[in-house]
């Protein structure tokens, strides 16, 4: 399960970098802050019912971040 955090480091890595070419800076910057958060995570071996709370955790509060963003701030 540690390995699966360090693949979807890799994965927001990818992300970040090709949102830092396209100019938009803040998403480049949260997409690089998720690899550290991950990569961090996948090399702490926690047990699996942890890595898996914390995904889940981790789903829930981007979630509810784009569906606010997404109904709130953004203009139509």
């Amino acid at each position: 399960m540690a390995r699966m955090f360090r693949v979807l480091g890799f994965w927001t890595l990818a992300i970040g970098l090709m949102a830092l070419a396209g100019d938009m800076v803040p998403m480049a910057f949260i997409f690089l802050f998720q690899t550290a958060v991950f990569v961090i995570l996948g090399y702490l071996n926690l047990s699996e019912r942890t890595y898996i709370l914390l995904f889940w955790g981790y789903m829930l509060l981007a979630f509810t971040g784009f569906t606010y963003w997404s109904f709130f701030e953004l203009t139509v």
